[in-house]
């Protein structure tokens, strides 16, 4: 079905509200169209280029089935718990993105064990698939901000939307949050990224914030990374106390 692309009404922003959406979605569209357009230009017949594009587009999927299950358990209850039904348009979505991410996985296993010949084929079949996939999730992840935010915000405060978002934190693996720090920081505006990295660098262990800057460093430019380093108030290279 194709979506529609008559604009939604955008959620009240009077005041700030925590949005639950805002940061990993940012990062959901930086992995994603860096990752489609990857798989477009890849060269199949360059094994040790193919096996990386298509371990980054595993990571992808992986990413993404971690989401939905995200959103699913905590930001989908909370809807449910005092809305029944609620988040059900977006609940059907993430059910048909679990099965088109399986047949992504499939294709992209059938190209990496493909004789070279039909890689050519497998290939585009892969990208333009992938392409659909990226599409509705750029649709998906408007509707979220829009109608499943106003629906949060009518629904619970501020200090409520920030206990759940600490919850599904809190269910996120080590190696996934080091994984969401390399696509999140670089996708966020400056503001954005210092206000993040200011609460992760009062949160944490120093090591474990100068290992989160290492992985977010190769993927921000010049002026981007002297903004973040004045905002923290760090020289680059960032050295260790």
């Amino acid at each position: 079905m194709q979506p529609t692309l008559t604009p939604r009404p955008a959620a009240p922003n009077t005041a700030p509200r925590m949005d639950l959406y805002v940061a990993i979605h940012k990062a959901l569209r930086s992995f994603m169209t860096e990752t489609l357009a990857r798989v477009g230009r890849i060269d199949v017949l360059d094994d040790d280029e193919m096996a990386r594009t298509l371990g980054q587009l595993d990571d992808l999927l992986t990413f993404c089935e971690g989401h939905v299950k995200h959103e699913n358990e905590f930001i989908h209850a909370a809807i449910e718990a005092r809305q029944p039904a609620g988040s059900a348009r977006t609940a059907d979505d993430h059910e048909d993105h679990l099965e088109t991410l399986a047949v992504l996985r499939n294709q992209a296993f059938a190209l990496k064990a493909a004789v070279p010949a039909t890689r050519f084929t497998l290939a585009l079949r892969l990208y333009r698939h992938l392409a659909l996939f990226v599409a509705e999730n750029l649709h998906h992840m408007h509707l979220e901000e829009t109608a499943n935010n106003a629906t949060l915000w009518a629904l619970y405060t501020d200090e409520e939307l920030h206990a759940i978002h600490d919850r599904l934190l809190a269910s996120i693996t080590p190696a996934e949050q080091m994984v969401v720090a390399r696509w999140m920081i670089p996708a966020l505006s400056p503001s954005e990224r210092a206000g993040l990295m200011s609460g992760m660098r009062a949160g944490m262990p120093f090591e474990a914030f100068a290992a989160v800057l290492e992985v977010v460093r190769p993927h921000i430019d010049a002026s981007g990374w002297a903004k973040l380093m004045r905002a923290l108030g760090l020289a680059s290279p960032v050295k260790f106390a």
